[in-house]
C-alpha cells in the first residue's frame, strides 16, 4: 500500500544565525536534510522553511504549516538540523515535542544525534535551555550596543516624530517648519481650553494631513506604505499622543519602551526609567507652555455648562474645605448665570463628603481674577524693584513653613530607613545563628520590608518636593516677564486663564441664604502661588467704619433671623406661593427666549423637529425562519 503520510524537512534562519556563516543557511540545511531523508528512505520529503525568523517566536509561517500537517495527522517523521532550529524556548519546544509524541510523529535532529525512534534522551531538556540562553546571550549583547549608543545622547529610534526631519546623514532632527506650525497650533489651541477632539475636528476641517500623510511625503514614518482611508482623518489619540511628547521640547528621550528577547514587543517602561538628553535639537514648544498643557490635561473635565463650550474656568476651580474639583451648572431660571459648586457635596449620600455647596458665580471669580491681574501690572509698572521684592518675599513665606515642615520630615524618614536597614541585618543575623526561630524572622522580614517600601516611596517625594522648592525660587522673574507680556487685562482669554493662574481655591459664604454676604476666594498664581498685590491688601478699618460694618452685620441677622422665623412658621412659603406664579411667567418667557437662541445657533434639537420617518420592517432570512 502506497504510503501517503510525508517527512517535513523543517529549515529556519533567523539574522543572528546568519552571522555564523554559510554553515547555518537554508540552502545548506535543505541539502543535508534532504540528503539524510533519501539515505534513510523517509517517505515524501517536504520543505518547510522560515527565513529571518527569530527562534523565540512560534508564529513562524513555515512552522505553523507543518504543525498543521501534523494535527491532520499526515505526517510520518519530521527531521531538522539541530534542536535550535526547532526553537530557542525550552518551555514551548518541550511542548511541540509532547504533542509530537503524542501523534506519534517521530523526530530527528541530526548533529544533536536525537531521534524519538530510539526512546527519550536524557541530554535532551538540556540542550534546549542551551539554545534559549543562546538567545537571551544574543539579546543581552544587543540590548549593550543599544544602551552604550543611547547614553551617548543619539535617537535610538529610526522614525523621526510629527515636527521634525532628519539631516541628510540621518544623525539629527531638524525642525519641519509646515508640520511645526501645526503642533504649535494644536498646543495654542489646548491653552485657550479646546479638548482633544474639538481639536482634530478643526484640524480636519482645514485639510491639514495627518501626521502619517505628511510623512510619508519626505519617506518617513512607519506607516508610508499603508493606504490611509482619509488624508484629512485626525483622532483624538492622535492629538494627545502629541501633546504629551518632550520631544518637542528639544530633549533626546531614550529608552522608552523595552522588549523582551522571547515576544520581541516592546513594551512602554516606567516615566522614572527614561534617560532624557536636554538640548539636542531644536525646541518647538517652550517650557512653560508645555508645563501648563501638562497641568491642563491633568485637571480638565470638559463638561459643557449647557451652551455647548467649556467654561474657562473649568478645570481650576477646587473647593477649599474638601480638596474636590467644582463644576460649573446652568441655572433654571432664564439667566445664562454659570455658577460652580462642589463636586463632592453632592455625591451619595449628597453632603457626607463636604458639607455644603460652595456656590459661587462664575462671573465674580472672572471679575476678581481680572481686578486682581490689573492691580499687579500697575503695580509692577510703578514700582519695578518694589514689585519684585514683595513677590519674592510672598513666595518664601509661603513655601518656607511648608518645606521646612517637610526637611524636617524627611531626616526623620532617612533616619528610620537607616535603622531599618540595621533592624533587617540583626534579625537575619539572629535567624541564621539560630536565637531567633524561621517563623518569627518572617513575620517580621515581611513588617520591616513593608515600612520600609512605603518610607522609599515616601522619601522620593519628599526629595522631589525640596528640589522643586529650590528651583522655584527663581520662578518669580518668570511670574513678571508673564506680566510684561500683556499690555492690558481689559480681555481676559482662556489662554491668559490657563497662562496665568494655577487653581483657584472656594470657601463657602460666611452668611448662607443671605444675598449680601462675603465669600473667601483664594486665587493662586503660577511661579508665584498666592499673591495680593498691595492695593487689594485689607486696610484696617475707622471706627467709623467699624462702627457702620456693625450695624450692617447686625441689620443681615436680624433680616435673616425674621427669614427664618417666616420659614418655620409657614408665612414664607405662603409668599413664596403667590409671588411663584408672577415670577413662573416671567421666568417661563425668558427660558423660551434662551432655548430659541440656542436652537438657532444648532446647539440643540427638539425631537419633535427632528424629520418624520416611516417605521422600517425587518427582514427575516430563510435559514433564521427555519
Amino acid at each position: 500500500m502506497r504510503n501517503e503520510k510525508i517527512t517535513p524537512l523543517y529549515e529556519r534562519l533567523s539574522r543572528d544565525d546568519e552571522l555564523q556563516g554559510e554553515s547555518n543557511s537554508i540552502s545548506h540545511q535543505k541539502q543535508m536534510l534532504e540528503e539524510f531523508a533519501r539515505r534513510n528512505g523517509l517517505p515524501n520529503p517536504t520543505h518547510f522553511t522560515d527565513d529571518g525568523v527569530s527562534g523565540t517566536r512560534f508564529d513562524r509561517p513555515g512552522f505553523l504549516a507543518m504543525m498543521e500537517e501534523v494535527e491532520a495527522g499526515r505526517v510520518e517523521a519530521i527531521v531538522i538540523k539541530d534542536m535550535s532550529r526547532l526553537g530557542r524556548d525550552y518551555l514551548k519546544v518541550g511542548q511541540v515535542m509532547e504533542i509530537l509524541r503524542q501523534r506519534g510523529v517521530r523526530l530527528i535532529a541530526i548533529n544533536d544525534g536525537v531521534d524519538s525512534l530510539k526512546g527519550d534522551d536524557d541530554f535532551t531538556p538540556f540542550r534546549n535551555i542551551m539554545n534559549e540562553f543562546y538567545a537571551r546571550d544574543t539579546s543581552r549583547k544587543i540590548r549593550s550596543v543599544f544602551k552604550s549608543k543611547g547614553m551617548s545622547g543619539k535617537h535610538l529610534t529610526g522614525t523621526v516624530i510629527y515636527g521634525y526631519l532628519w539631516d541628510e546623514k540621518r544623525e539629527h532632527w531638524l525642525v519641519d517648519e509646515e508640520a511645526a506650525e501645526v503642533v504649535r497650533r494644536i498646543f495654542s489651541l489646548t491653552m485657550e481650553g479646546y479638548g482633544p477632539y474639538q481639536i482634530s475636528k478643526l484640524l480636519s476641517e482645514a485639510k491639514v494631513e495627518i501626521p502619517a500623510v505628511h510623512l510619508a511625503h519626505f519617506d518617513e514614518g512607519v506607516n508610508r506604505t499603508k493606504p490611509v482611508k482619509d488624508p484629512y482623518g485626525w483622532g483624538s489619540s492622535t492629538i494627545v499622543n502629541i501633546l504629551k511628547k518632550r520631544e518637542y521640547l528639544g530633549h533626546t528621550i531614550n529608552f522608552k519602551t523595552r522588549k523582551h528577547f522571547k515576544d520581541k514587543k516592546s513594551h512602554y517602561v516606567d516615566e522614572s526609567e527614561w534617560t532624557i538628553f536636554e538640548n539636542t535639537h531644536e525646541a518647538i514648544i517652550d517650557q512653560e507652555t508645555f508645563d501648563n498643557v501638562q497641568r491642563i490635561r491633568a485637571n480638565v473635565r470638559r463638561y459643557p455648562d449647557g451652551w455647548g463650550e467649556a467654561h474657562p474656568l473649568t478645570g481650576l476651580m477646587y473647593c477649599a474645605d474638601c480638596g474636590g474639583k467644582m463644576y460649573v451648572h446652568r441655572v433654571n431660571n432664564g439667566k445664562r448665570d454659570p455658577q460652580f459648586t462642589c463636586s463632592q457635596y453632592t455625591k451619595v449620600p449628597c453632603g457626607t463628603l463636604c458639607g455644603t455647596q460652595h456656590r459661587i458665580r462664575a462671573e465674580a471669580v472672572l471679575t476678581l481674577i481680572t481686578d486682581m491681574l490689573r492691580a499687579i501690572a500697575e503695580y509692577s509698572k510703578n514700582d519695578r524693584a518694589e514689585f519684585i521684592r514683595t513677590v519674592q518675599e510672598t513666595q518664601a513665606a509661603q513655601q518656607t513653613a511648608d518645606i521646612s515642615k517637610k526637611r524636617k520630615r524627611l531626616a526623620a524618614a532617612q533616619k528610620r530607613a537607616g535603622e531599618l536597614e540595621k533592624l533587617i541585618c540583626k534579625i537575619y543575623e539572629d535567624n541564621a545563628l539560630g536565637k531567633l526561630p524561621d517563623t518569627r524572622y518572617e513575620a517580621l522580614d515581611a513588617q520591616y520590608a513593608k515600612e520600609q517600601d512605603a518610607l522609599n516611596a515616601e522619601i522620593a517625594e519628599l526629595e522631589k518636593a525640596v528640589t522643586g522648592y529650590e528651583q522655584s525660587r527663581k520662578s518669580a522673574e518668570k511670574f513678571i516677564a508673564l506680566i510684561d507680556k500683556y499690555e492690558n487685562f481689559d480681555t481676559l482669554t482662556n489662554t491668559m486663564l490657563n497662562e496665568f493662574v494655577e487653581k483657584i481655591l472656594v470657601h463657602e459664604r460666611a452668611l448662607k441664604g443671605s444675598q449680601d454676604t462675603t465669600q473667601e476666594v483664594e486665587i493662586y498664581f503660577n511661579f508665584v502661588g498666592r499673591y495680593i498685590p498691595p492695593a487689594l491688601q485689607p486696610v484696617p478699618l475707622t471706627p467709623e467704619e467699624q462702627e457702620e460694618l456693625r450695624k450692617k452685620e447686625e441689620r443681615k441677622d436680624r433680616l435673616h433671623q425674621n427669614y427664618l422665623r417666616r420659614k418655620a412658621n409657614g408665612k414664607q412659603k405662603e409668599w413664596e406661593e403667590r409671588y411663584n406664579a408672577r415670577r413662573k411667567a416671567k421666568m417661563e418667557a425668558a427660558k423660551a427666549a434662551i432655548r430659541a437662541e440656542d436652537m438657532e445657533k444648532g446647539i440643540f434639537s427638539t425631537v419633535s423637529q427632528l424629520p418624520r420617518q416611516e417605521p422600517r420592517k425587518a427582514t427575516v432570512s430563510a435559514s433564521a425562519a427555519v
